[in-house]
């Protein structure tokens, strides 16, 4: 399989891709393609005693069929790594070994404020009729998660400051 560039004009066949938004209650989910550069959130994945809900991970791999998967990474504002770092990658490694598909990480930083301020203004304009849930906005967060990865943010480790 080829490596999938969002960066390349010249690519005129959508390839699917999947992303997530880890956290320790709820995995946020979203699908996009390469070629419209769009993402939209799907329903968010639960997680119970630890372990993500592979049954509605799986369903939405299989219902997307997408050709790789991203997973956002939290760091803080400084760069440095976050409380679920580590937890992020290693949720990356499990989705690589089960569905033996390429997994890229990015920075997923205020994510979730952008999310949220997103889903607030679409209540507030009449374009979203109920309460903003906790899922909505995680799998929104991986919506603009995946935005970024497909505009071009793909860093996997951000810039950290040089110590003297």
């Amino acid at each position: 399989m080829r490596d999938i560039e969002p960066h390349t004009r010249k690519e005129l066949t959508a390839h699917p891709v999947l992303a997530f938004d880890f956290g320790l209650r709820r995995i946020g989910i979203a699908v996009g393609d390469t070629l419209t550069r769009t993402a939209a959130p799907r329903p968010a994945a639960a997680v119970l005693g630890g372990e993500p809900d592979w049954a509605a991970i799986d369903r939405e791999v299989r219902a997307t069929r997408p050709r790789l998967l991203v997973v956002g990474v939290p760091y803080n504002a400084d760069g440095s790594a976050g409380a679920l770092t580590d937890a992020a990658r290693a949720f990356g490694a499990a989705l690589r070994e089960r569905f033996g598909l390429s997994v890229e990480h990015t920075d997923e930083r205020w994510s979730s404020l952008e999310a949220s301020a997103a889903l607030k203004r679409n209540r507030a304009q009449g374009a979203r009729s109920r309460r903003v849930r906790r899922e909505d906005l995680d799998s929104a967060a991986a919506a603009v998660i995946l935005e970024r990865w497909l505009a071009g943010e793909r860093s996997v480790e951000p810039a950290r400051a040089e110590s003297r």
